[in-house]
């Protein structure tokens, strides 16, 4: 008898080489300093750490969040816009994912998204 524990060949769990970032969206909360995260990583057996950076369109660093050894292949954290007083523009979330060492990253996925002007 087989006993199927995965019904989708994609949710098998997969070895620490073949985890990559599958998605990374970034939607700004009505508050406009607020930012709504949701990321998607292969389904993995060795649990990844995450480095998510929020950048305004000048480049300062607004946010940043560590997730270290994630039990969860899909995750969703807010973010909050920091060190400015009108958060209206154009900004760039990185994610980068890794193991042992960040240098270099084993993959890395960007978006942009932007901050509309308060009404």
């Amino acid at each position: 008898m087989e006993i199927h524990l995965f019904n989708d060949p994609n949710q098998i769990p997969q070895p620490k080489d073949k985890i990559r970032i599958e998605s990374l969206v970034a939607t700004p909360y009505p508050d406009r300093f607020r930012v709504h995260v949701d990321v998607k990583v292969t389904m993995f057996q060795e649990r990844p750490n995450l480095l998510l950076v929020a950048r305004y369109d000048s480049g300062k660093i607004v946010a940043e969040l560590d997730i270290i050894a994630t039990m969860h292949a899909h995750m969703e954290f807010t973010l909050h816009i920091r060190g400015l007083s009108d958060p209206t523009g154009t900004y760039t979330l990185d994610a980068e994912l890794f193991y042992e060492t960040r240098q270099p990253p084993q993959d890395r996925h960007s978006v942009t998204f932007t901050v509309p002007p308060a009404e």
